[in-house]
C-alpha cells in the first residue's frame, strides 16, 4: 500500500475497533477503490458485512481476501465464520480446517463444533467442543454446546451433568436449565424436570408478557368458583394435548378460560368440559388465576405413572365424519398416513419426520390402503414415490377453510389405523383415541420418553422407535410386519 493509502487504512481500522461500522466501512472501501486487490481491506469490509448481518455478502469478500493471501489462518477464521452465519456449514469446516492446519488461534474448535453439529455430525461436533473446552474451561456456553450433542447421541445422563456443569459456572443459564429439564423428562424423571421445565420462561424465545402475570397456579389451590386463565404456548400438538387438562380443571369447579390460536377453537369445542375460548394473544379482564399451557402437567401433579389419559377427549363433527366416511369408503385396511412435520428451522433438528417412499412396504401389504392425511409440508414428495406405490389423497377441500383439523379428525374417524410421524397429527389421532402408530426418531421428544410401546397420553397409541439414528426402514419394517400379523398375512 501507498503511504497514503496505508494511513487511511488505519484510520479505518481504527473506527472499527471501536464499533464506528458506516466509517469503517466507508474507508474500506475508499482503499479498494484505489485497490482493489488489498486482501486486508476485503478482509475487514467483509467483517463488517458480518457484523451487518449480511453473511453471505461478507462470505464472498472474506474469500476473495483468503484467495489472494491463502497462508492467513486468521482470514479463514473469519471465512468459516461468515460461511456458518450463511448457512453454509460444509464449507465454513472445510475454511475453518484449513485454517487450522495453517496454525489458527485458539477458538477455532468452538467454530468447528458449530459446523459440525449443523452438519448433524454430533460425535465429531463434541470432540470438537471438548477440544475448544480444554483451551476455555470456564465458558458455560462451551459446556452447554457439549451438553446438546450428548443429548443429540442419546447420552441422556451425560447430558444431564453436561448441563449442570455449565449451570455450575453461570446458575441463571435459562436455556441450560431449559435443556436438562427436557432431558431429565425424557428420562422419565417427571418430578424435577416438570419443576426445572419453567425456567423456559426465562429463556428468549419465551417472550410473552403473560409470563409476568400473576397469580399463578401452582398446584393444589381450591378451584371451586374460581377463573383459571390459560393461555396457550409452543405449537398446534401442544395446545391438542394439554387441552385434557382443561376437563379436570373444570372438574375440580373452576371457570376456565383458554387463549389459543383460533384455527383450533372449533376442534377444542368438542371438550367435555365447559371453557370459554379467546384469541391466541388475548386475555380476560379478571382472573383468580394464571396458567401456561405447558405448566399444567406440574400444577395437576403429573407423573408417567399418573398422566392423565382420559382419551378420547376430543371428538369429529358427526355430520363430517359421515361425509368422509362416505367418500373414502370401507373396503380394504385403510390407514391414514402423516409422514411430514414442520420444516421450520427449530423443527429440523428433531428429525422427526420419515420419508413417503419409506411406507412402499406398507403400502404394498394386500388390501392395504394409504390415505394421505398430510398438510403443506411434504406434498411435495407424493409426485416422486416409488412406481406402483399407492396413495390416494382427499382433494384440495381437505382441511381448507380457516380451522384446523376437522376435517383430518372426521378422515381418521373413517380409517382403520393412523400412522404419523411425531406431529399435530399424531397427537390429534390420540386424542381422539384413533388407533394411532407414531414412528419416532433415536432421540424422540421427552413426551414418549426413551424405551416402550405405549405411553401414558395416550391409550390408543402405539410407539415405534428407531434404534439407530435415521433408520427408518427399520421402523416401517416392524409396522409392516405387525399389520401383515394383523391381517393374518404370510408373515403372520
Amino acid at each position: 500500500m501507498a503511504d497514503e493509502t496505508l494511513e487511511m487504512f488505519r484510520l479505518g481500522y481504527a473506527a472499527h475497533r471501536q464499533g464506528r461500522l458506516a466509517e469503517a466501512e466507508a474507508v474500506y472501501q475508499a482503499v479498494l477503490r484505489r485497490s482493489p486487490d488489498t486482501p486486508d481491506a476485503l478482509h475487514l469490509l467483509g467483517l463488517v458485512r458480518l457484523q451487518q448481518g449480511q453473511p453471505q455478502e461478507a462470505a464472498e469478500l472474506i474469500g476473495r481476501a483468503v484467495g489472494l493471501n491463502p497462508r492467513a489462518p486468521a482470514m479463514r477464521v473469519n471465512l468459516g465464520n461468515a460461511l456458518s452465519a450463511a448457512g453454509r456449514p460444509a464449507e465454513a469446516l472445510e475454511a475453518l480446517d484449513a485454517a487450522l492446519a495453517l496454525g489458527a488461534p485458539p477458538g477455532v474448535q468452538r467454530l468447528r463444533g458449530d459446523a459440525l453439529q449443523a452438519l448433524g455430525r454430533w460425535a465429531d461436533a463434541l470432540s470438537a467442543y471438548d477440544a475448544a473446552i480444554a483451551e476455555q474451561p470456564g465458558d458455560p456456553v462451551l459446556q452447554f454446546n457439549r451438553a446438546n450433542q450428548l443429548r443429540y447421541l442419546r447420552r441422556i445422563d451425560d447430558a444431564i451433568g453436561g448441563y449442570g456443569a455449565a449451570l455450575a459456572l453461570d446458575p441463571d443459564f435459562a436455556v441450560a436449565h431449559h435443556n436438562r429439564a427436557v432431558c431429565r423428562l425424557l428420562a422419565g424423571d417427571w418430578t424435577q424436570g416438570l419443576a426445572e421445565y419453567e425456567w423456559r420462561k426465562a429463556c428468549p424465545e419465551f417472550t410473552d408478557p403473560r409470563y409476568r402475570l400473576a397469580p399463578e397456579l401452582k398446584g393444589g389451590e381450591d378451584l371451586a368458583g374460581r377463573r383459571l386463565f390459560v393461555f396457550a404456548e409452543l405449537f398446534l400438538g401442544d395446545v391438542i394435548q394439554m387441552s385434557r387438562y382443561l376437563a379436570l380443571a373444570t372438574a375440580k369447579g373452576a371457570k376456565v378460560t383458554l387463549a389459543a390460536p383460533v384455527a383450533l377453537h372449533r376442534l377444542l369445542s368438542s371438550l367435555d368440559a365447559d371453557v370459554e375460548l379467546l384469541a391466541a394473544d388475548a386475555q380476560p379482564e379478571a382472573f383468580d388465576y394464571i396458567c401456561p399451557l405447558m405448566s399444567l402437567p406440574l400444577a395437576f401433579g403429573t407423573t408417567p405413572q399418573a398422566a392423565p389419559s382420559p382419551a378420547p377427549y376430543l371428538s369429529a363433527e358427526p355430520d363430517r365424519a359421515a361425509r368422509w366416511t362416505e367418500r373414502i369408503g370401507g373396503e380394504g385396511f385403510r390407514i391414514g398416513v402423516c409422514w411430514q412435520g414442520s420444516t421450520a428451522a427449530y423443527a429440523l433438528p428433531m428429525q422427526r419426520s420419515f420419508p413417503l417412499a419409506a411406507l412402499a412396504p406398507i403400502a404394498a401389504q394386500p388390501g392395504v390402503r394409504l390415505i394421505s392425511l398430510q398438510k403443506h409440508d411434504g406434498l411435495d414428495q407424493l409426485a416422486g414415490r416409488p412406481a406402483g406405490m399407492a396413495v390416494e389423497t382427499l382433494g384440495d377441500d381437505f382441511d381448507a377453510g380457516p380451522d384446523a383439523f376437522l376435517d383430518t379428525a372426521a378422515a381418521m374417524a373413517a380409517c382403520d389405523l393412523v400412522i404419523t410421524a411425531d406431529t399435530a397429527v399424531a397427537h390429534l389421532a390420540g386424542a381422539l383415541g384413533a388407533p394411532t402408530w407414531i414412528g419416532l426418531p433415536f432421540v424422540p421428544d421427552w413426551r414418549w420418553g426413551l424405551q416402550g410401546g405405549a405411553t401414558p397420553w395416550y391409550p390408543s397409541v402405539r410407539l415405534f422407535r428407531q434404534d439407530r439414528a435415521g433408520d427408518w426402514e427399520a421402523v416401517i419394517g416392524q409396522m409392516a410386519a405387525e399389520i401383515a400379523r394383523l391381517q393374518g398375512g404370510p408373515n403372520a
